[in-house]
Protein backbone atom coordinates (compact mmCIF):
# COMPACT_ATOMS: atom_id res chain seq x y z
CA UNK A 1 0.00 0.00 0.00
CA UNK A 2 1.44 3.47 -1.20
CA UNK A 3 0.55 6.85 0.83
CA UNK A 4 1.37 9.64 2.87
CA UNK A 5 1.50 10.26 6.76
CA UNK A 6 -1.32 13.28 7.19
CA UNK A 7 -0.28 16.66 9.56
CA UNK A 8 -2.06 14.26 12.39
CA UNK A 9 0.70 11.11 11.69
CA UNK A 10 -1.98 9.37 10.75
CA UNK A 11 -1.44 7.44 7.11
CA UNK A 12 -3.44 8.75 4.30
CA UNK A 13 -4.43 6.93 1.22
CA UNK A 14 -2.90 8.28 -2.31
CA UNK A 15 -5.73 7.91 -4.89
CA UNK A 16 -3.95 4.71 -6.64
CA UNK A 17 -4.63 2.72 -3.30
CA UNK A 18 -8.07 4.52 -3.13
CA UNK A 19 -8.69 3.11 -6.25
CA UNK A 20 -7.62 -0.38 -5.69
CA UNK A 21 -9.19 -0.23 -2.32
CA UNK A 22 -12.91 0.42 -4.55
CA UNK A 23 -11.62 -2.55 -6.98
CA UNK A 24 -11.01 -5.10 -4.29
CA UNK A 25 -14.36 -4.03 -2.68
CA UNK A 26 -16.20 -4.57 -6.37
CA UNK A 27 -14.52 -7.89 -6.54
CA UNK A 28 -15.84 -8.88 -3.16
CA UNK A 29 -19.53 -7.50 -4.01
CA UNK A 30 -19.10 -9.92 -7.22
CA UNK A 31 -18.55 -12.81 -4.49
CA UNK A 32 -15.37 -13.41 -4.86
CA UNK A 33 -12.88 -14.48 -2.17
CA UNK A 34 -10.40 -12.65 -0.54
CA UNK A 35 -7.61 -15.14 -1.84
CA UNK A 36 -9.37 -14.95 -5.08
CA UNK A 37 -9.46 -11.22 -4.83
CA UNK A 38 -5.23 -11.41 -3.69
CA UNK A 39 -4.82 -13.53 -6.35
CA UNK A 40 -5.92 -10.72 -9.22
CA UNK A 41 -4.33 -7.72 -7.44
CA UNK A 42 -1.44 -9.81 -6.52
CA UNK A 43 -1.31 -9.32 -2.96
CA UNK A 44 -1.92 -11.16 0.15
CA UNK A 45 -5.02 -12.10 1.62
CA UNK A 46 -4.93 -10.12 4.76
CA UNK A 47 -4.12 -6.87 2.44
CA UNK A 48 -6.94 -8.30 -0.15
CA UNK A 49 -9.26 -8.44 3.27
CA UNK A 50 -8.20 -4.71 4.91
CA UNK A 51 -8.74 -2.91 0.91
CA UNK A 52 -12.33 -4.38 1.38
CA UNK A 53 -13.05 -3.20 4.49
CA UNK A 54 -11.33 0.13 4.01
CA UNK A 55 -13.03 0.55 1.06
CA UNK A 56 -16.58 -0.08 3.07
CA UNK A 57 -15.75 2.35 5.97
CA UNK A 58 -15.21 4.79 3.06
CA UNK A 59 -18.52 3.98 1.54
CA UNK A 60 -20.46 4.20 4.66
CA UNK A 61 -18.97 7.81 5.31
CA UNK A 62 -20.46 8.86 1.83
CA UNK A 63 -23.27 11.30 1.48
CA UNK A 64 -26.93 9.03 1.04
CA UNK A 65 -27.52 10.84 -2.34
CA UNK A 66 -23.73 8.91 -3.27
CA UNK A 67 -24.88 5.82 -2.03
CA UNK A 68 -27.95 5.87 -3.82
CA UNK A 69 -26.59 6.36 -7.07
CA UNK A 70 -23.86 3.81 -6.54
CA UNK A 71 -26.90 1.37 -5.62
CA UNK A 72 -29.12 2.89 -8.60
CA UNK A 73 -25.95 1.93 -11.01
CA UNK A 74 -25.62 -1.69 -9.51
CA UNK A 75 -29.38 -1.90 -10.61
CA UNK A 76 -29.06 -0.49 -14.19
CA UNK A 77 -26.00 -3.32 -14.38
CA UNK A 78 -28.18 -6.26 -13.10
CA UNK A 79 -31.11 -4.69 -15.22
CA UNK A 80 -29.06 -5.18 -18.15
CA UNK A 81 -28.07 -8.51 -17.39
CA UNK A 82 -31.56 -9.83 -16.98
CA UNK A 83 -32.50 -8.11 -20.00
CA UNK A 84 -29.86 -9.95 -22.15
CA UNK A 85 -31.50 -13.32 -21.11
CA UNK A 86 -34.76 -12.14 -21.60
CA UNK A 87 -33.78 -11.22 -24.99
CA UNK A 88 -31.94 -14.68 -25.79
CA UNK A 89 -33.52 -17.90 -27.32
CA UNK A 90 -33.67 -20.22 -24.97
CA UNK A 91 -33.70 -24.30 -25.55
CA UNK A 92 -34.64 -26.95 -23.49
CA UNK A 93 -31.21 -29.39 -23.38
CA UNK A 94 -31.40 -33.06 -22.25
CA UNK A 95 -28.55 -35.18 -21.71
CA UNK A 96 -26.37 -32.41 -23.27
CA UNK A 97 -28.43 -32.52 -26.30
CA UNK A 98 -31.28 -29.73 -27.61
CA UNK A 99 -34.46 -31.49 -27.70
CA UNK A 100 -36.47 -31.48 -30.52
CA UNK A 101 -40.53 -30.97 -31.62
CA UNK A 102 -41.83 -32.19 -34.92
CA UNK A 103 -37.99 -30.79 -36.43
CA UNK A 104 -37.31 -28.05 -34.30
CA UNK A 105 -35.49 -26.83 -31.42
CA UNK A 106 -37.84 -26.90 -28.21
CA UNK A 107 -37.93 -23.32 -27.06
CA UNK A 108 -37.47 -23.40 -23.16
CA UNK A 109 -39.40 -20.56 -21.67
CA UNK A 110 -37.96 -20.84 -17.79
CA UNK A 111 -34.98 -18.79 -18.15
CA UNK A 112 -36.92 -16.04 -19.66
CA UNK A 113 -39.85 -16.10 -17.12
CA UNK A 114 -36.74 -16.29 -14.68
CA UNK A 115 -35.56 -12.90 -16.14
CA UNK A 116 -39.19 -11.44 -16.05
CA UNK A 117 -39.34 -12.35 -11.89
CA UNK A 118 -35.50 -10.54 -12.00
CA UNK A 119 -36.49 -7.88 -13.46
CA UNK A 120 -39.49 -7.08 -10.96
CA UNK A 121 -37.62 -7.68 -8.27
CA UNK A 122 -34.74 -5.01 -9.38
CA UNK A 123 -37.60 -2.62 -10.57
CA UNK A 124 -38.93 -2.89 -6.99
CA UNK A 125 -35.32 -2.33 -5.67
CA UNK A 126 -35.18 0.63 -7.85
CA UNK A 127 -38.75 2.03 -6.98
CA UNK A 128 -38.09 2.07 -2.57
CA UNK A 129 -34.58 3.07 -3.48
CA UNK A 130 -35.86 6.08 -4.84
CA UNK A 131 -39.36 6.45 -2.83
CA UNK A 132 -41.61 5.97 -5.97
CA UNK A 133 -43.94 3.70 -4.01
CA UNK A 134 -47.15 4.87 -2.73
CA UNK A 135 -48.33 5.37 0.86
CA UNK A 136 -48.77 2.32 2.52
CA UNK A 137 -52.26 1.93 4.33
CA UNK A 138 -52.35 -0.87 6.94
CA UNK A 139 -55.62 -1.84 8.82
CA UNK A 140 -55.59 -2.18 12.34
CA UNK A 141 -58.53 -3.09 14.63
CA UNK A 142 -60.28 -0.18 15.81
CA UNK A 143 -59.00 2.04 13.03
CA UNK A 144 -56.40 2.49 10.18
CA UNK A 145 -52.88 3.48 10.51
CA UNK A 146 -51.09 5.12 7.54
CA UNK A 147 -47.48 4.86 7.19
CA UNK A 148 -45.93 7.89 5.55
CA UNK A 149 -42.76 6.48 3.73
CA UNK A 150 -39.70 8.65 2.89
CA UNK A 151 -40.61 11.34 5.62
CA UNK A 152 -38.58 12.24 8.98
CA UNK A 153 -41.38 12.95 11.76
CA UNK A 154 -38.79 14.97 13.48
CA UNK A 155 -38.56 17.52 10.51
CA UNK A 156 -42.11 17.69 10.92
CA UNK A 157 -42.48 19.80 13.74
Amino acid sequence: MSGTRGGNGRYTRDPATAHRDAEACRLRARGLTYQQIADQLGTTRSNAYEAVQRAIADIVREPAEEVRQLELMRLDEMHTAALAILEARHFVVDRGEVVEWEGAPLIDDGPKLAAIDRLLKIQARRAALLGLDAEKKVSVSGGVKYEVVGVDPDQLK
